[in-house]
């Protein structure tokens, strides 16, 4: 969430001559709605149970490709070990400041988010990354996203390969 995958993403796909996929742009195009009305008309469980029906689609489909995970897609459904299990996982890792800043500039695209007020902004994202550390934590690569370059990315991965 506000980490810069889909931005990473698109540069690395590039770099690697992969296709891209940002999955919540993936779900909306596929469900014709957006990330919003899916949360405002059908609730969080439904959107968690579109976003494993979809990954796991995708991953299916596009073996070879970079996908762009929403914030809290592997804490849900099992996808943790599924996505694990058919790629690299990556964990761009950003302390709360500075993903709260990025937050602050597109909040009302984001249902989770979109009615916070600075200080419950502040709130949601320190709980947040408590919640979901132990889900990131265990991605095959954790690096630190401020200034990350996707040559560097793809060297860390290499490194790893």
């Amino acid at each position: 969430m506000g980490s810069g995958k889909s931005t990473l993403g698109k540069k690395m796909a590039h770099l690697l001559e992969l296709p891209f996929y940002d999955l919540d742009e993936y779900i909306e195009r596929r469900e014709n709605k957006t990330l919003s009305e899916i949360f405002t008309t059908e609730g969080e469980p439904a959107f968690r149970e579109k976003e494993a029906k979809y990954l796991k689609q995708l991953l299916l489909e596009e073996p070879y490709a970079v996908i762009a995970l929403g914030g809290g897609t592997v804490c849900f459904n099992e996808l943790l070990e599924f996505v694990k299990s058919k790629g690299i996982l990556i964990y761009l890792y950003l302390p709360a400041t500075a993903l709260i800043q990025r937050l602050n500039t597109n909040k009302n695209t984001r249902p989770l988010i979109k009615d916070l007020d600075d200080s419950r902004l502040q709130e949601f994202v320190n709980a947040t990354l408590q919640t979901r550390s132990v889900f990131y934590e265990q991605a095959h690569l954790k690096i630190n996203g401020i200034n990350l370059r996707p040559e560097h990315l793809i060297n860390e991965i290499k490194s790893l390969l």
